[in-house]
């Protein structure tokens, strides 16, 4: 029997144990750096309300993934809280279970994202509605328009994510729309940045799309293998928010014989003639050592190369690995009376709140990234859903700024101020409050990741290790891409396949990541 050592408990390494637990001839232990399961895709639990690290829709081209899915937990049956509440009329699963009586359960959810810009909404993608003309105003439309005919003609080189989004929407509403964001996101200028980006997340999307999708829709046309996946209508989403089904997932693969260990963080990878040996973790402050036939890492690509010891890794691959840049993430939950921004949609909601399940923060005056609104991506994540709105401010941080260094006290009133000062709360309708923090949340693309194909071929070199998910692979991946690099990992090793181009090459094409 080989054994099996998987680093991190996150979608990618649950996944890739789930799959070597279906055969009997695998040993797995996964190594957790925290005390929790899920990775970024976890839920914290605060007084009686669920935050979600970032936001995770359910949605997959994937049929594979869509089956996984459906398997840890079915989907709903009967009308959850606010859909008999508010008599939602929603196709549900036949013979599926009722969330008001079961937990176990995969809740179908009404995708609602838009952007706060000049104080106005702005739906998300931009749509050509009147409305969005109408809140941009007529110079700022004009504008707009020759601007976007002018990129239909004149082309840049996508050398850059600024032209990547110049050539698809014009540069007044990539101005508008795109660049600022952009910047408080990754912390860098647009024109700083690998088109790489884009291509990976927002390939298909573009005003041709939008308008496509708006025609498809209003003449009643349906072409389910061109759906955009900025431009989904509905998702899937656990009743007790992503960890919930990453936590069900841990107790399947501990019930099929395999073993997790939390508080185990990897700081050092054993090499000897070529193959991985062992790691080492800190436990607590002590040093533990466990070997293995076969490493299956999703741990930070950076963290990996840094940490091999005992082969002398090029000086090249480590000043890659050493430059390779993360975007760290903070988010404020705030439990309030209500939000001073009115519900002007025709979509019911408890409470008639706004029903964004997550709103794109584009004032350019402040730091604020994102903001989250629990109770519409489930109403179980809330206390008390018609009584208080349970909301999330997300920021975007590096571990050495200003930001990232104050204390919870004083972030939190930061942050309280700013979502007063562009008008969608009032100070004393403030609840309660809790502040999470995570490091390495996204993997960017600048600096020495235009070098990262040489240390793809480095980490290839060793027969027995495995990258995957997204930070095991410095890609900005989906929690369905992760799943998808472990199971090709996975199909690897059960079937002795040295090359390991199948898994590396998860999400790189555009047709498999934008369309279903």
């Amino acid at each position: 029997m080989k054994k099996v050592v998987i680093i991190g408990a996150g979608p990618a390494g649950l996944t890739a144990a789930n799959e070597l637990l279906d055969s009997k001839e695998y040993e797995v232990i996964v190594l957790e750096e925290t005390s929790d399961i899920g990775g970024i895709s976890k839920t914290v639990k605060y007084n009686g309300n669920r935050m979600d690290i970032g936001g995770h829709r359910f949605f997959s081209k994937d049929e594979r993934i869509l089956k996984y899915w459906k398997e840890i937990m079915p989907i709903q049956g009967k009308g959850a809280y606010d859909d008999l509440k508010l008599e939602n009329d929603k196709k549900l699963e036949q013979n599926g279970p009722d969330p008001e009586k079961e937990d176990n359960v995969m809740l179908i959810r009404k995708r609602v994202s838009r952007i706060y810009y000049l104080k106005k909404f702005f739906d998300y993608p931009i749509s050509m509605k009147k409305e969005t003309f109408t809140n941009m105003g007529f110079s700022r439309t004009v504008k707009s328009g020759f601007s976007y005919l002018k990129s239909t003609i004149v082309k840049r080189k996508e050398d850059s994510l600024e032209n990547f989004y110049i050539n698809r929407f014009g540069k007044v509403l990539y101005s508008m729309f795109f660049e600022k964001y952009t910047e408080k996101l990754w912390g860098r200028h647009p024109s700083q940045i690998s088109a790489d980006w884009g291509a990976q997340r927002v390939k298909g999307l573009s005003i041709t799309a939008v308008i496509k999708d708006m025609f498809s829709k209003k003449f009643g046309k349906k072409n389910n293998k061109k759906v955009e996946t900025s431009l989904i209508e509905e998702f899937w989403y656990p009743k007790y928010g992503p960890g919930q089904l990453w936590e069900r997932l841990a107790t399947i693969v501990e019930e099929k014989g395999g073993v997790i260990q939390k508080n185990h963080k990897v700081t050092k990878i054993n090499i000897e003639d070529n193959n991985i040996i062992s790691v080492e973790c800190d436990v607590n402050g002590k040093t533990e050592i466990i070997s293995g036939d076969i490493f299956i890492s999703s741990m930070p690509l950076k963290d990996l190369v840094i940490g091999m010891q005992g082969e002398e890794v090029p000086e090249n691959i480590l000043k890659i690995a050493q430059g390779l840049p993360y975007r760290d993430f903070m988010t404020v939950g705030l439990l309030v009376n209500k939000l001073k921004i009115k519900n002007q949609t025709n979509i019911k909601t408890l409470s008639n709140i706004v029903p964004d399940c997550w709103i794109y923060i584009q004032e350019p005056d402040v730091k604020l990234g994102r903001l989250q609104i629990f109770n519409n991506w489930s109403p179980y994540m809330v206390k008390n859903p018609e009584d208080t709105v349970w909301i999330g401010l997300e920021y975007f941080a590096n571990e050495d700024d200003k930001y990232w260094n104050m204390s919870e006290e004083e972030f939190i009133d930061f942050a309280i101020r700013e979502l007063e000062s562009i008008g969608i709360i009032d100070k004393e309708d403030v609840l309660d409050k809790h502040m999470e923090k995570v490091k390495k949340a996204y993997p960017a693309y600048f600096d020495t990741y235009s070098q990262i194909d040489e240390l793809v071929d480095y980490i290839n070199k060793f027969p027995n290790l495995y990258c995957i998910g997204r930070n095991g692979q410095h890609r900005y991946n989906n929690m369905d891409h992760s799943m998808l690099t472990a199971i090709e990992a996975v199909n690897n090793i059960k079937n002795n396949i040295e090359n390991k181009d199948n898994i590396w090459n998860v999400n790189t094409e555009s047709e498999y990541h934008e369309k279903k």
